[in-house]
């Protein structure tokens, strides 16, 4: 990518990012953000990837913290085994654990899938949190470019390869839910078919908000082909915000400096950054509901292009090529 493309792509992030930190300032001035309430939910199980900090740790918390089951997959077992130790001593709740799964391998996803069916337990709520920002380019385990690989196609065959699992727990009237965690950068990024992992130019800013583009495409195929099957599992989107998480080592220094000056009033916490997901996870409100984009647990419409069918029906076809997974589009949709 040209000097002047890689500019472009960075000015167009951090734009929709101070869009957003003015909004949550105003938000803030004007009573600030609210906890959701929700009901107790007993007997109930969740997968959180991510769950060792930031968002995916508060988001496991709170579900924790509501009777859940919790589940933590991530790649840093010391890491895990502490915030697995801090929730249940905070939630007086047992039944959080940690299961190792580095969404960087096909081959550790896999692994992750086979070692929670062997518990033989439900799955209700897999929350698709994990992920990097604006790293330095470099590739997956499997040869992907890390943005695409680990946030976007770690997560596709996670969910494809729990489904069934869903299926099976959920109900109707009491469905199973997805959950993917995207971002505002979605509305600047451009999805380039051609040269999904950046091959011929690369810039970390329009390689991160491709990600999250893909997994908003990801998400809307998914609850299509869900509603198709009259599967009892719903699929939706939820946007946190700009968030004081530690995922911004690789952001320009002037944003860094201003996280470490203003965070406070202009970042949102991690727990106020996971309210949407919690709430997206449990409320009656969206029961039976699907193919939503969520942000301050409110529906909003996402980039226009996400709703293009042909678009997430390609990448969906491509996504199935990369990770070795069978198509079921064409058989669900041949009538």
């Amino acid at each position: 990518m040209s000097p002047l493309s890689a500019a472009r792509a960075a000015l167009r992030v951090y734009a929709v990012g101070a869009a957003v930190i003015l909004a949550q300032l105003l938000r803030r001035c004007l009573g600030g953000f609210a906890e959701p309430v929700l009901a107790p939910q007993p007997d109930r199980v969740a997968v959180v990837t991510g769950g060792t900090d930031g968002i995916g740790y508060a988001t496991a918390r709170h579900l924790a913290r509501l009777g859940m089951r919790v589940i933590i997959a991530g790649n840093n077992t010391g890491k895990a085994q502490e915030a697995v130790r801090q929730i249940q001593e905070e939630t007086l709740n047992d039944k959080v654990e940690f299961l190792y799964c580095d969404l960087a391998s096909l081959k550790s996803i896999r692994q992750f899938v086979q070692t929670f069916k062997k518990k033989k337990i439900p799955l209700h709520v897999l929350v698709n949190n994990a992920g990097v920002m604006m790293v330095p380019q470099r590739r997956t385990r499997d040869g992907f470019e890390e943005h695409f690989g680990l946030n976007y196609l770690g997560h596709f065959l996670l969910t494809n390869l729990l489904l069934d699992t869903m299926k099976e727990s959920g109900s109707p009237g009491c469905c199973a839910r997805v959950l993917t965690v995207s971002s505002a950068t979605h509305y600047i990024a451009e999805l380039d078919m051609e040269d999904l992992q950046g091959s011929r130019s690369y810039s970390p800013h329009g390689a991160y908000a491709q990600s999250k583009l893909a997994l908003v495409l990801f998400t809307y195929h998914l609850q299509r082909l869900l509603a198709a099957q009259g599967s009892p599992v719903t699929a939706n989107v939820v946007d946190p915000g700009v968030v004081n998480t530690d995922l911004y080592r690789h952001v320009f220094w002037g944003t860094r400096l201003i996280k470490k000056l203003f965070s406070w009033w202009f970042f949102k916490t991690p727990d106020e950054g996971a309210w949407t997901s919690v709430y997206a996870a449990v409320t009656p409100d969206l029961e039976g509901i699907g193919g939503r984009y969520l942000y301050n647990e409110k529906e909003t419409k996402s980039l226009a292009v996400t709703y293009d069918l042909d678009l997430q029906r390609e990448l969906w076809a491509r996504s199935c090529q990369m990770t070795g997974i069978t198509d079921v589009t064409p058989d669900t949709f041949s009538g």
